[in-house]
């Protein structure tokens, strides 16, 4: 069972797609657990929700129109493994979180998707959260569908999360389903 050690915390990071960036390109950005994260003591990250937040422009605006030179999605995932800059299917155990921002220039519509994390795929003694045993979370993203615009478009990733201690069958349990995807 986890015990939490500290209050409810944000950790945050930025994908930039710079602008004219291809669709089918990704780039990936990295969040740095080394500091709450101890294998020793059975100290890990419980993720408790993620928030994307996307911006456009010097103006850090949210035009979302601008974002994509046509009709098309910026996808964007958060994982505990690196998967290099690639998308992973849903059911991949490394799987934080995921976002669709969806384009309809044509339309003049936007909509924007987010999946219902935390996950609760674990034992009941673990599934308030997404717990991480990994010293690095992977955020990547990239459009589908059309180009980026003219200008830089920002992918943010809102992590609220809080440092925990796991009994050492809980941590080696989560340490094994976390490899098993690699």
């Amino acid at each position: 069972m986890a015990t939490s050690k500290t209050g409810s915390f944000y950790l945050t990071e930025t994908v930039t797609l710079p602008a004219g960036t291809a669709a089918a390109a990704r780039v990936q950005a990295t969040v740095d657990l080394s500091a709450y994260v101890n294998v020793p003591t059975g100290q890990a990250i419980a993720i408790e929700s993620v928030d994307f937040v996307h911006q456009v422009g010097a103006s850090f605006g949210q035009d979302a129109e601008a974002m994509l030179n046509g009709n098309g999605t910026i996808s964007t995932q958060l994982t505990d493994l690196n998967q290099g800059v690639a998308l992973v299917r849903a059911d991949n155990q490394s799987l934080v979180a995921s976002s669709g921002l969806c384009v309809d220039q044509a339309n003049n519509i936007v909509s924007h998707s987010t999946d219902m994390y935390p996950d609760n795929y674990g034992p009941a003694t673990l599934s308030e959260a997404f717990m991480v045993v990994n010293d690095t979370l992977y955020l990547t993203a990239g459009p589908d569908g059309a180009n980026i615009g003219t200008e830089d478009t920002f992918i943010s990733a809102r992590i609220r999360c809080r440092v925990v201690k796991l009994s050492s069958k809980d941590w080696m349990a989560i340490a094994i389903q976390s490899t098993a995807e690699n």
